[in-house]
Protein backbone atom coordinates (compact mmCIF):
# COMPACT_ATOMS: atom_id res chain seq x y z
CA UNK A 1 0.00 0.00 0.00
CA UNK A 2 0.92 3.50 0.05
CA UNK A 3 2.08 4.29 3.30
CA UNK A 4 4.21 1.16 2.88
CA UNK A 5 5.81 2.45 0.17
CA UNK A 6 6.85 5.61 1.32
CA UNK A 7 8.22 4.27 4.68
CA UNK A 8 10.77 2.55 2.41
CA UNK A 9 10.99 5.28 -0.65
CA UNK A 10 14.16 7.40 1.07
CA UNK A 11 14.51 9.45 -2.31
CA UNK A 12 10.98 10.63 -1.41
CA UNK A 13 10.92 10.97 2.41
CA UNK A 14 13.53 12.97 1.65
CA UNK A 15 11.10 15.91 -0.21
CA UNK A 16 9.54 15.84 3.55
CA UNK A 17 10.25 18.76 5.09
CA UNK A 18 8.68 17.83 8.65
CA UNK A 19 7.46 14.48 10.21
CA UNK A 20 6.43 13.70 13.49
CA UNK A 21 5.66 10.26 15.02
CA UNK A 22 1.78 10.09 17.22
CA UNK A 23 -0.86 11.69 14.66
CA UNK A 24 -4.35 12.88 16.21
CA UNK A 25 -7.36 12.04 15.10
CA UNK A 26 -8.34 14.03 12.21
CA UNK A 27 -10.58 13.90 8.96
CA UNK A 28 -9.61 13.00 5.62
CA UNK A 29 -11.37 14.24 2.69
CA UNK A 30 -10.04 13.39 -1.46
CA UNK A 31 -10.66 14.71 -4.50
CA UNK A 32 -8.65 13.91 -7.57
CA UNK A 33 -9.77 14.24 -11.19
CA UNK A 34 -7.75 14.31 -14.22
CA UNK A 35 -7.89 17.54 -16.30
CA UNK A 36 -5.99 18.33 -19.20
CA UNK A 37 -3.59 15.62 -18.35
CA UNK A 38 -2.78 16.73 -14.74
CA UNK A 39 -3.84 14.45 -11.89
CA UNK A 40 -4.50 16.58 -8.71
CA UNK A 41 -5.34 15.19 -5.06
CA UNK A 42 -6.46 17.44 -2.10
CA UNK A 43 -6.12 16.31 1.25
CA UNK A 44 -7.84 18.23 4.03
CA UNK A 45 -6.84 17.25 7.33
CA UNK A 46 -8.25 18.75 10.76
CA UNK A 47 -5.60 18.23 13.41
CA UNK A 48 -6.91 18.27 17.37
CA UNK A 49 -4.88 20.37 19.49
CA UNK A 50 -2.38 21.25 16.90
CA UNK A 51 -0.60 24.88 17.51
CA UNK A 52 -0.23 25.26 13.96
CA UNK A 53 -0.97 24.04 9.98
CA UNK A 54 0.65 24.86 7.02
CA UNK A 55 -0.64 24.31 3.63
CA UNK A 56 2.06 22.96 1.19
CA UNK A 57 1.90 22.89 -2.56
CA UNK A 58 4.64 20.01 -4.38
CA UNK A 59 4.47 19.32 -8.05
CA UNK A 60 6.25 17.73 -10.42
CA UNK A 61 5.87 13.44 -9.11
CA UNK A 62 4.42 10.90 -10.95
CA UNK A 63 0.38 9.81 -10.78
CA UNK A 64 1.66 6.84 -7.92
CA UNK A 65 4.36 9.31 -6.74
CA UNK A 66 2.05 12.05 -5.78
CA UNK A 67 -0.22 9.66 -3.72
CA UNK A 68 2.27 8.57 -1.85
CA UNK A 69 3.96 12.38 -1.10
CA UNK A 70 0.40 13.22 0.23
CA UNK A 71 0.49 10.40 2.48
CA UNK A 72 3.35 11.08 4.09
CA UNK A 73 2.54 14.61 3.80
CA UNK A 74 -0.54 14.13 5.93
CA UNK A 75 1.13 12.45 8.98
CA UNK A 76 2.94 16.10 9.11
CA UNK A 77 0.09 16.74 11.73
CA UNK A 78 1.88 19.10 14.49
CA UNK A 79 4.28 22.22 13.55
CA UNK A 80 5.60 24.49 16.06
CA UNK A 81 6.04 26.90 13.48
CA UNK A 82 5.41 27.94 9.04
CA UNK A 83 7.27 25.17 7.38
CA UNK A 84 9.50 27.16 5.08
CA UNK A 85 9.17 24.47 2.01
CA UNK A 86 8.97 21.52 0.02
CA UNK A 87 11.32 20.32 -1.96
CA UNK A 88 10.16 18.62 -5.32
CA UNK A 89 11.30 18.61 -9.45
CA UNK A 90 9.43 21.52 -9.52
CA UNK A 91 9.32 25.12 -7.56
CA UNK A 92 7.01 24.46 -4.58
CA UNK A 93 5.61 26.94 -1.74
CA UNK A 94 4.32 26.36 1.91
CA UNK A 95 2.12 29.05 3.55
CA UNK A 96 0.87 29.12 6.92
CA UNK A 97 -3.09 28.13 7.40
CA UNK A 98 -5.37 30.02 9.69
CA UNK A 99 -7.03 28.13 13.12
CA UNK A 100 -10.31 26.84 12.08
CA UNK A 101 -13.47 28.24 12.90
CA UNK A 102 -14.25 25.67 15.94
CA UNK A 103 -10.84 27.10 17.18
CA UNK A 104 -10.11 23.60 18.87
CA UNK A 105 -7.95 22.32 15.52
CA UNK A 106 -6.34 23.93 13.04
CA UNK A 107 -6.55 22.51 9.29
CA UNK A 108 -3.70 21.13 7.08
CA UNK A 109 -4.78 21.18 3.97
CA UNK A 110 -2.07 19.34 1.31
CA UNK A 111 -1.93 20.16 -2.21
CA UNK A 112 0.31 17.49 -4.45
CA UNK A 113 0.26 17.52 -8.63
CA UNK A 114 1.60 16.21 -11.26
CA UNK A 115 1.40 16.55 -14.59
CA UNK A 116 1.47 13.65 -17.10
CA UNK A 117 2.50 14.10 -20.97
CA UNK A 118 -1.17 14.48 -21.99
CA UNK A 119 -2.47 10.96 -21.81
CA UNK A 120 -5.75 10.81 -19.98
CA UNK A 121 -4.86 8.52 -16.53
CA UNK A 122 -7.09 5.66 -16.13
CA UNK A 123 -9.86 5.80 -13.71
CA UNK A 124 -8.42 3.09 -12.23
CA UNK A 125 -5.45 4.00 -11.30
CA UNK A 126 -7.55 7.26 -10.00
CA UNK A 127 -9.01 5.42 -7.75
CA UNK A 128 -6.82 3.21 -6.88
CA UNK A 129 -4.66 5.86 -5.78
CA UNK A 130 -7.84 7.51 -3.82
CA UNK A 131 -8.52 4.27 -2.34
CA UNK A 132 -4.70 3.28 -1.06
CA UNK A 133 -4.48 7.32 0.34
CA UNK A 134 -7.51 6.71 2.42
CA UNK A 135 -6.85 3.35 3.92
CA UNK A 136 -3.07 4.41 4.50
CA UNK A 137 -4.46 7.30 7.01
CA UNK A 138 -5.52 4.55 9.24
CA UNK A 139 -1.76 3.20 9.45
CA UNK A 140 0.88 4.94 11.98
CA UNK A 141 4.07 6.27 10.72
CA UNK A 142 7.43 6.84 11.46
CA UNK A 143 9.76 9.41 9.63
CA UNK A 144 13.40 8.62 9.26
CA UNK A 145 13.82 12.14 11.24
CA UNK A 146 12.17 14.57 12.51
CA UNK A 147 13.27 18.53 11.11
CA UNK A 148 11.38 21.18 13.02
CA UNK A 149 10.45 24.71 11.22
CA UNK A 150 13.34 27.11 11.06
CA UNK A 151 13.66 30.33 12.82
CA UNK A 152 13.41 33.22 11.20
CA UNK A 153 15.91 35.81 13.04
CA UNK A 154 16.65 38.24 10.02
CA UNK A 155 16.32 39.15 6.34
CA UNK A 156 19.85 37.72 6.28
CA UNK A 157 19.41 34.70 9.02
CA UNK A 158 17.39 32.26 9.59
CA UNK A 159 17.88 29.51 12.58
CA UNK A 160 18.04 26.01 10.58
CA UNK A 161 16.92 23.16 13.07
CA UNK A 162 18.94 19.94 13.07
CA UNK A 163 18.19 16.19 14.08
CA UNK A 164 21.13 16.48 16.64
CA UNK A 165 21.69 16.19 20.20
CA UNK A 166 22.44 19.33 21.80
CA UNK A 167 25.67 18.97 22.56
CA UNK A 168 27.02 18.58 18.88
CA UNK A 169 29.25 20.80 17.63
CA UNK A 170 29.24 21.47 14.11
CA UNK A 171 32.78 21.63 12.30
CA UNK A 172 32.68 22.08 8.73
CA UNK A 173 30.06 21.90 5.75
CA UNK A 174 30.40 21.18 2.05
CA UNK A 175 28.38 20.70 -1.33
CA UNK A 176 28.54 18.28 -4.30
CA UNK A 177 29.71 20.26 -7.61
CA UNK A 178 27.40 18.92 -9.49
CA UNK A 179 24.27 19.84 -7.61
CA UNK A 180 24.22 22.87 -5.83
CA UNK A 181 21.45 21.67 -3.58
CA UNK A 182 22.98 18.72 -2.22
CA UNK A 183 25.30 19.19 0.63
CA UNK A 184 26.48 17.65 4.05
CA UNK A 185 27.08 18.92 7.46
CA UNK A 186 29.78 17.27 9.84
CA UNK A 187 30.44 17.37 13.45
CA UNK A 188 31.49 15.47 16.91
CA UNK A 189 29.92 12.28 17.98
CA UNK A 190 30.02 11.34 14.75
CA UNK A 191 27.58 14.14 13.31
CA UNK A 192 26.75 13.69 9.39
CA UNK A 193 23.51 15.26 7.88
CA UNK A 194 22.39 15.55 4.20
CA UNK A 195 20.44 17.79 2.39
CA UNK A 196 19.15 17.91 -0.68
CA UNK A 197 17.60 21.73 -0.97
CA UNK A 198 20.65 23.49 -0.02
CA UNK A 199 20.55 23.42 3.69
CA UNK A 200 16.86 24.49 4.27
CA UNK A 201 15.94 20.89 6.15
CA UNK A 202 18.59 17.81 6.77
CA UNK A 203 18.15 14.32 7.21
CA UNK A 204 20.90 12.26 9.65
CA UNK A 205 23.34 9.90 7.83
CA UNK A 206 25.14 7.08 8.42
CA UNK A 207 28.24 5.67 6.36
CA UNK A 208 28.59 1.91 7.29
CA UNK A 209 32.41 2.66 6.91
CA UNK A 210 32.88 4.36 9.76
CA UNK A 211 31.26 2.04 11.93
CA UNK A 212 34.20 1.13 14.37
CA UNK A 213 33.23 -0.88 17.77
CA UNK A 214 35.12 1.53 20.27
CA UNK A 215 35.39 5.30 18.52
CA UNK A 216 33.24 7.61 18.10
CA UNK A 217 34.64 10.16 15.33
CA UNK A 218 34.80 13.68 15.19
CA UNK A 219 34.18 14.09 11.53
CA UNK A 220 36.29 17.53 10.51
CA UNK A 221 36.54 18.54 7.32
CA UNK A 222 34.82 17.79 3.67
CA UNK A 223 35.33 18.54 0.38
CA UNK A 224 33.85 18.21 -3.22
CA UNK A 225 35.22 18.34 -6.36
CA UNK A 226 31.73 17.57 -8.90
CA UNK A 227 31.07 14.54 -7.40
CA UNK A 228 34.36 13.04 -5.67
CA UNK A 229 34.12 14.15 -1.69
CA UNK A 230 36.51 13.28 0.90
CA UNK A 231 36.12 13.39 4.98
CA UNK A 232 38.78 13.42 7.32
CA UNK A 233 37.89 13.30 10.80
CA UNK A 234 39.45 12.38 14.34
CA UNK A 235 40.48 9.67 15.67
CA UNK A 236 42.45 9.18 11.87
CA UNK A 237 40.09 8.07 9.15
CA UNK A 238 39.24 9.34 5.87
CA UNK A 239 36.46 8.31 4.08
CA UNK A 240 36.05 9.22 -0.08
CA UNK A 241 33.25 8.77 -2.52
CA UNK A 242 32.72 9.26 -6.40
CA UNK A 243 28.68 9.63 -6.52
CA UNK A 244 28.53 12.15 -4.45
CA UNK A 245 27.71 10.71 -1.64
CA UNK A 246 25.84 8.12 -2.11
CA UNK A 247 28.21 5.95 -0.83
CA UNK A 248 31.42 6.08 0.86
CA UNK A 249 34.65 3.78 1.25
CA UNK A 250 36.93 4.21 4.27
CA UNK A 251 40.69 4.41 2.87
CA UNK A 252 42.77 3.05 5.88
CA UNK A 253 45.62 6.28 6.92
CA UNK A 254 49.26 4.98 8.33
CA UNK A 255 49.30 4.44 11.91
CA UNK A 256 52.76 6.40 11.72
CA UNK A 257 50.80 10.04 10.50
CA UNK A 258 52.30 12.88 11.97
CA UNK A 259 49.32 14.42 13.68
CA UNK A 260 45.90 14.13 13.03
CA UNK A 261 43.83 14.97 9.96
CA UNK A 262 42.69 18.35 9.97
CA UNK A 263 41.72 19.59 6.73
CA UNK A 264 41.09 17.86 3.25
CA UNK A 265 40.82 19.62 -0.05
CA UNK A 266 39.42 17.84 -3.39
CA UNK A 267 41.45 19.20 -5.70
CA UNK A 268 39.92 20.00 -9.62
CA UNK A 269 41.22 18.76 -12.58
CA UNK A 270 41.48 14.57 -12.98
CA UNK A 271 39.64 12.28 -10.46
CA UNK A 272 41.24 11.21 -7.69
CA UNK A 273 43.46 14.27 -6.29
CA UNK A 274 43.39 15.46 -3.22
CA UNK A 275 45.50 17.35 -0.51
CA UNK A 276 45.81 16.25 3.40
CA UNK A 277 46.67 18.18 5.71
CA UNK A 278 46.74 17.37 9.81
CA UNK A 279 47.24 19.62 13.03
CA UNK A 280 51.08 18.84 13.38
CA UNK A 281 51.53 20.59 9.69
CA UNK A 282 51.95 17.69 7.90
CA UNK A 283 51.02 17.80 4.14
CA UNK A 284 50.45 15.21 1.89
CA UNK A 285 48.85 15.29 -1.53
CA UNK A 286 47.31 12.16 -3.80
CA UNK A 287 46.43 11.50 -7.47
CA UNK A 288 44.94 8.43 -7.29
CA UNK A 289 42.36 8.16 -4.95
CA UNK A 290 44.84 8.02 -1.77
CA UNK A 291 46.37 4.98 -2.99
CA UNK A 292 49.71 6.52 -2.49
CA UNK A 293 50.51 9.92 -0.90
CA UNK A 294 53.75 12.06 -1.17
CA UNK A 295 54.67 14.60 1.45
CA UNK A 296 54.56 18.11 0.28
CA UNK A 297 56.78 18.97 3.36
CA UNK A 298 59.86 17.62 4.42
CA UNK A 299 59.85 18.17 8.41
CA UNK A 300 57.27 18.25 10.92
CA UNK A 301 56.59 21.65 12.50
CA UNK A 302 58.61 20.89 15.96
CA UNK A 303 61.89 20.29 13.73
CA UNK A 304 61.34 23.45 12.11
CA UNK A 305 60.68 25.45 14.97
CA UNK A 306 63.85 23.53 16.57
CA UNK A 307 65.66 24.59 13.92
CA UNK A 308 64.30 28.21 13.73
CA UNK A 309 64.15 28.85 17.42
CA UNK A 310 67.07 31.35 17.11
CA UNK A 311 64.96 33.52 14.66
CA UNK A 312 63.51 35.93 17.01
CA UNK A 313 59.75 34.15 16.14
CA UNK A 314 58.37 34.95 19.84
CA UNK A 315 56.79 31.39 21.54
CA UNK A 316 58.30 29.27 19.24
CA UNK A 317 60.75 27.99 21.75
CA UNK A 318 57.78 26.92 24.24
CA UNK A 319 55.66 25.09 21.37
CA UNK A 320 54.06 22.42 22.95
CA UNK A 321 50.80 20.15 21.00
CA UNK A 322 49.86 21.29 17.23
CA UNK A 323 47.92 23.99 15.12
CA UNK A 324 44.56 25.16 16.33
CA UNK A 325 43.15 26.55 12.26
CA UNK A 326 44.68 25.65 9.20
CA UNK A 327 43.18 27.72 6.46
CA UNK A 328 44.05 27.01 2.33
CA UNK A 329 43.73 29.93 -0.10
CA UNK A 330 42.15 28.84 -3.37
CA UNK A 331 45.66 29.12 -4.90
CA UNK A 332 47.41 26.42 -2.46
CA UNK A 333 48.98 28.93 0.24
CA UNK A 334 48.33 27.94 3.36
CA UNK A 335 48.20 29.91 7.17
CA UNK A 336 47.85 27.74 10.38
CA UNK A 337 47.99 29.59 14.36
CA UNK A 338 49.92 28.05 16.69
CA UNK A 339 47.81 26.02 19.58
CA UNK A 340 48.25 28.45 22.03
CA UNK A 341 48.34 31.47 19.82
CA UNK A 342 51.29 33.44 20.41
CA UNK A 343 52.65 33.06 16.86
CA UNK A 344 51.40 31.63 13.44
CA UNK A 345 53.16 30.12 10.63
CA UNK A 346 52.59 29.99 6.52
CA UNK A 347 53.55 27.52 3.40
CA UNK A 348 53.05 28.12 -0.27
CA UNK A 349 53.68 25.16 -2.92
CA UNK A 350 57.35 24.49 -3.50
CA UNK A 351 58.52 25.10 0.12
CA UNK A 352 60.27 22.46 1.94
CA UNK A 353 59.14 23.23 5.52
CA UNK A 354 56.71 25.98 7.33
CA UNK A 355 57.75 29.29 7.86
CA UNK A 356 57.05 31.11 11.50
CA UNK A 357 56.03 34.56 11.65
CA UNK A 358 55.35 37.03 14.94
CA UNK A 359 52.10 37.60 16.20
CA UNK A 360 51.24 41.78 14.89
CA UNK A 361 48.79 41.78 17.79
CA UNK A 362 49.37 41.84 21.63
CA UNK A 363 46.71 39.69 21.71
CA UNK A 364 47.01 35.70 21.14
CA UNK A 365 46.01 34.33 17.69
CA UNK A 366 42.48 32.97 17.48
CA UNK A 367 42.17 32.18 13.94
CA UNK A 368 43.22 33.27 10.82
CA UNK A 369 42.30 32.62 6.29
CA UNK A 370 41.75 34.84 3.90
CA UNK A 371 40.33 37.26 1.99
CA UNK A 372 38.58 37.18 -1.36
CA UNK A 373 41.32 39.97 -2.55
CA UNK A 374 44.15 36.97 -0.86
CA UNK A 375 44.69 38.93 2.03
CA UNK A 376 45.67 37.41 5.15
CA UNK A 377 42.89 38.39 8.02
CA UNK A 378 43.87 37.41 12.11
CA UNK A 379 41.34 37.55 14.79
CA UNK A 380 42.63 37.42 18.13
CA UNK A 381 41.09 36.23 21.81
CA UNK A 382 40.32 39.58 22.66
CA UNK A 383 38.03 40.38 19.51
CA UNK A 384 40.08 42.15 17.09
CA UNK A 385 40.36 41.41 13.48
CA UNK A 386 43.10 43.07 11.86
CA UNK A 387 43.52 42.51 7.59
CA UNK A 388 47.14 42.93 5.92
CA UNK A 389 46.83 45.35 3.28
CA UNK A 390 49.54 43.58 0.97
CA UNK A 391 48.21 40.31 -0.82
CA UNK A 392 49.73 36.63 -0.27
CA UNK A 393 51.62 35.72 2.40
CA UNK A 394 55.02 37.21 1.70
CA UNK A 395 54.47 41.26 2.65
CA UNK A 396 52.78 42.28 6.25
CA UNK A 397 51.10 45.54 6.70
CA UNK A 398 48.19 44.17 9.28
CA UNK A 399 45.64 47.13 10.03
CA UNK A 400 43.34 46.83 12.52
CA UNK A 401 39.43 46.86 11.35
CA UNK A 402 37.90 49.09 14.54
CA UNK A 403 35.39 46.28 15.54
CA UNK A 404 33.96 46.66 18.82
CA UNK A 405 33.49 42.90 19.91
CA UNK A 406 32.20 43.46 23.41
CA UNK A 407 35.04 41.65 25.35
CA UNK A 408 34.22 38.20 22.75
CA UNK A 409 36.61 36.49 21.31
CA UNK A 410 35.81 36.65 17.05
CA UNK A 411 36.30 32.78 16.56
CA UNK A 412 36.27 33.03 12.40
CA UNK A 413 34.99 35.46 9.70
CA UNK A 414 33.84 34.74 6.21
CA UNK A 415 33.51 36.73 3.02
CA UNK A 416 30.14 36.62 0.65
CA UNK A 417 32.43 38.52 -1.59
CA UNK A 418 34.83 41.62 -1.99
CA UNK A 419 32.38 44.00 0.24
CA UNK A 420 30.82 41.99 2.52
CA UNK A 421 31.88 40.05 5.29
CA UNK A 422 30.60 38.09 8.32
CA UNK A 423 32.34 37.70 11.83
CA UNK A 424 31.41 35.45 14.57
CA UNK A 425 32.22 34.34 18.35
CA UNK A 426 31.10 33.80 21.63
CA UNK A 427 28.11 33.60 23.30
CA UNK A 428 26.22 34.12 19.34
CA UNK A 429 27.98 37.82 18.56
CA UNK A 430 28.04 38.33 14.66
CA UNK A 431 28.90 41.55 12.68
CA UNK A 432 28.61 42.46 9.42
CA UNK A 433 30.85 44.67 6.93
CA UNK A 434 30.11 46.31 3.55
CA UNK A 435 33.21 47.52 3.13
CA UNK A 436 35.57 44.50 2.59
CA UNK A 437 36.22 44.70 6.86
CA UNK A 438 37.51 47.76 7.11
CA UNK A 439 34.82 48.58 9.41
CA UNK A 440 31.86 46.48 11.05
CA UNK A 441 28.97 46.95 12.93
CA UNK A 442 27.12 44.40 15.16
CA UNK A 443 23.92 42.07 13.98
CA UNK A 444 22.01 41.40 16.58
CA UNK A 445 20.38 38.91 14.81
CA UNK A 446 22.20 36.49 16.81
CA UNK A 447 21.86 37.62 19.65
CA UNK A 448 19.34 35.47 21.27
CA UNK A 449 21.18 32.47 20.36
CA UNK A 450 22.49 30.76 23.00
CA UNK A 451 25.73 29.08 22.02
CA UNK A 452 29.63 29.94 20.19
CA UNK A 453 29.34 30.44 16.77
CA UNK A 454 32.50 29.00 15.55
CA UNK A 455 32.59 28.80 11.39
CA UNK A 456 31.30 30.89 8.61
CA UNK A 457 30.93 29.23 5.35
CA UNK A 458 29.76 30.70 1.81
CA UNK A 459 28.23 28.74 -1.06
CA UNK A 460 27.50 30.89 -4.07
CA UNK A 461 25.66 33.42 -2.34
CA UNK A 462 24.09 30.75 0.45
CA UNK A 463 26.01 31.09 3.88
CA UNK A 464 26.23 28.77 6.89
CA UNK A 465 26.96 29.88 10.12
CA UNK A 466 28.04 27.19 12.45
CA UNK A 467 28.25 26.26 15.91
CA UNK A 468 28.28 24.39 19.61
CA UNK A 469 24.58 22.93 20.77
CA UNK A 470 24.14 22.08 17.30
CA UNK A 471 23.86 25.39 15.94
Amino acid sequence: CAAAKTRQHPRLLRHIPACYTGTTSFLLRLQAWPANGAFTLFVELRVEAASRAARLSAGGASPVSVAELAVAMAYTTQFRSAITGVHSSKCCKAFTAAPSPRGRSHTCNVRAQATTDGTDIPRRTMLSSAVALGAATMLPYTAPFAAKANKVLSSDWEEVELPVDKGVVLLDIGFTGSDPNHGFLLGTRQTLLETFDGGNTWQQREIEAARDEGFNYRFQSISFSGDEGWIVGKPAILLHTNDGGKSWERIPLSAKLPGAPLVITALPGQPGQAELTTDQGAIYVTNNKAYTWSAAVMETVDATLNRTVSSGISGASYYEGSFSNIARSPNGDYVAVSSRGNFFMTWTAGQEYWLPHNRPAARRLQNMGWTPANQLWLSTRGGEVLINSKSGIQEEDYKSSGLNSRGFGILDVGFLNADIAYACGGSGSLFKSVDGGKSWKRDKATDNVAGNLYAIKFFKGNGFILGNDGI
